[in-house]
């Protein structure tokens, strides 16, 4: 009994496009042809391509199928390996999972990192972009000091978020003030937010100039002056503090 390359597709629930590849890629051996040229499959291709189905079917990439032996050897370490990539996937879609219900909860941007779903609402789109940056170059631990700190801050620095660009001087010099007792708490509540990227796993000095661009690209130039006068408040603050010691 022989089978053209077809009838082996019809009979495995394969494509004939499938059958020729694993041919390529030496899964399969080629089988002899008859006088007009046809290539005649015996039982031994028909199982060997039952075989891999199967092994397809359990989420065996195709790599690591010949690996994986012939019907009369015993891949127990590869079918170890294979369980536990099962698990870390199976894990990864559950933490995605979970993820996904919080964003539906909140009804969150799904761009947003998921800690800072339950506040997105009220994020303007400046501050949802740098958060994302944020989540690249903080730690784990840095994230979640970060998310406490947005959490209890209150609407201080609403003016900050609708200041035009043109705006002058004497606003300017308003609103860092405004800010300024509001950041000298978090920095005594946080310790962690003096030096935010100490521990970042990208390194200081990377997370240092994604943090400066990301902050110059999304802030405009009356911001970026408020942010610039506030930090020369809190030097002249802590040289004040320095003095009275």
């Amino acid at each position: 009994m022989a089978w053209s390359t077809r009838q082996l597709a019809d009979l495995t629930g394969l494509t004939v496009k499938a059958i020729r590849h694993y041919h390529e890629i030496g899964l399969l051996d080629v089988p002899e042809r008859a006088a007009n040229g046809y290539k005649q499959y015996k039982i031994s291709h028909l199982i060997r391509l039952l075989q891999i189905k199967r092994l397809r079917d359990l989420g065996v990439p195709l790599s690591q199928v010949a690996a994986m032996g012939r019907a009369d050897e015993e891949p127990d370490e590869a079918i170890r390996v294979l369980d536990a990539e099962l698990e870390a996937t199976i894990e990864r879609l559950n933490r995605v999972r979970a993820e996904l219900a919080v964003i539906l909860r909140h009804r969150a941007p799904m761009h947003v990192p998921t800690e800072f779903a339950p506040i997105s609402r009220k994020l303007s789109d400046a501050n949802q972009s740098l958060f994302l940056v944020y989540s690249t170059v903080f730690s784990e631990e840095g994230m979640e000091e970060f998310r406490q700190i947005i959490a209890a801050s209150d609407d201080t620095d609403d003016e900050f978020d609708v200041l035009p660009p043109d705006a002058d001087d004497a606003t300017v010099d308003r609103i860092a003030e405004r800010i300024l007792p509001m950041v000298r708490r978090m920095r005594e509540e946080h310790p962690w937010s003096n030096d935010p990227v100490a521990d970042s796993p990208r390194g200081t000095e990377l997370a240092n100039s994604t943090l400066a661009h990301a902050v110059v690209e999304f802030y405009n130039p009356a911001q970026l002056r408020v942010l610039q006068r506030l930090n020369v408040l809190l030097e002249q603050a802590t040289d004040t503090d320095d003095d009275t010691r």
